[in-house]
């Protein structure tokens, strides 16, 4: 893993909107940055594009359909936007794509029901969309996988335990998802869905519940970070608290390592980025227990299990959106004192 100097901040300029849960995609040099939510509150139809050599924006075609909360990819010379929600905080079923080199949206097959918190991979040119929450709020256990060349979606077998806003990870042919939640609770099932079997396999559970926590994968090794704890039903009077649990599932092995203190995080924080960068995994920023966005940064070593401070964040913020590009671990948007228009990336020196 990188040592702790090796990590700084690379600063770009600002987005020309400020907004947070926006959906953000790296693509061959450019960041594109779609949709979310203004200081109003509304689902934005805005669609921005930084050229990170030239270090600067270009205002896109608006979105067809004004959206937050969706899932985006790029496929080739296209972005993919699918579900969110809409202006007035319903979920959407529209799927839309940009043709880049077009420079124009065109509306796509939808998916047979609204959706929004879905949980996106895509794999050999496939896009596989997981879960997410429906038009009457209920969870959803749905998996669907769209194939561009058809414009077509196709129902998959239904996820053991339904959930919005999770993390997922593909590894090998597995697409492993954790966390999420199902209406304001946290979930802790952990499930893989095997592409090659279309079949799903359940794994031990997450050990703690814990609202707005993390996830982030590195060498194989599964991570639920931080997040909020609700207390038990004996503490009835007591209120949700910060933590700073550190809790890692190794698939060779097939069981989460029972917590300790020694590879707790060293600040207590929730709603804030996860993410694997330099073989290390880095939390930024988030909520604590401070009246403020944190601004702090940590990477762990899996080799050393530790957590060491790393450059601290130039905007503090919390509910941001991430993108990894290589070398680069964007954080966009978000709230500081209200929406933020923050471009920032962790990145890691050219060590000679």
């Amino acid at each position: 893993a990188a040592g702790a100097g090796a990590f700084a901040w690379a600063t770009f300029p600002a987005m020309p909107t400020r907004r947070v849960y926006c959906s953000a995609v790296h693509r061959d040099g450019q960041l594109f940055v779609l949709g979310g939510c203004g200081g109003g509150g509304r689902a934005l139809g805005t669609a921005e594009v930084l050229d990170l050599p030239a270090q600067r924006w270009t205002t896109l075609p608006p979105l067809p359909t004004p959206r937050a909360g969706a899932a985006a990819l790029a496929l080739g010379k296209q972005i993919l936007v699918v579900g969110g929600v809409d202006a007035a905080q319903s979920p959407l079923a529209s799927v839309e794509v940009y043709h880049v080199d077009e420079g124009k949206w065109e509306k796509k097959a939808a998916l047979a029901q609204p959706s929004m918190g879905i949980s996106a991979v895509q794999r050999d040119g496939a896009v596989y969309a997981l879960g997410g929450m429906g038009a009457d709020t209920s969870p959803q256990a749905l998996v669907r996988v769209y194939e561009p060349a058809k414009d077509h979606w196709q129902l998959l077998p239904s996820m053991p335990t339904p959930c919005y806003g999770a993390s997922a990870f593909l590894q090998g042919n597995k697409i492993f998802i954790l966390g999420g939640r199902q209406g304001k609770l946290p979930v802790t099932a952990f499930e893989a869905f095997d592409l090659e079997t279309r079949s799903w396999t359940r794994y031990p559970s997450v050990p703690s519940r814990r609202a707005f926590a993390a996830c982030a994968m590195a060498d194989g090794v599964v991570f639920s970070l931080g997040g909020l704890q609700q207390p038990g039903p004996h503490n009835f009077y007591s209120r949700p608290h910060f933590v700073n649990t550190v809790e890692m599932f190794d698939p060779a092995q097939g069981v989460w390592r029972k917590p300790s203190r020694t590879i707790r995080m060293k600040e207590k924080r929730a709603d804030f980025v996860a993410g694997c960068l330099g073989g290390r995994v880095v939390a930024m920023g988030g909520l604590g227990n401070q009246s403020c966005p944190l601004d702090s940064v940590e990477g762990f070593s899996l080799s050393q299990k530790k957590w060491e401070p790393l450059p601290p964040m130039p905007t503090g913020r919390c509910s941001c959106s991430s993108c990894p590009a290589p070398g680069l671990l964007f954080v966009i948007g978000g709230v500081a004192q209200g929406p933020s228009g923050a471009v920032e990336a962790l990145c890691l020196h050219d060590v000679p």
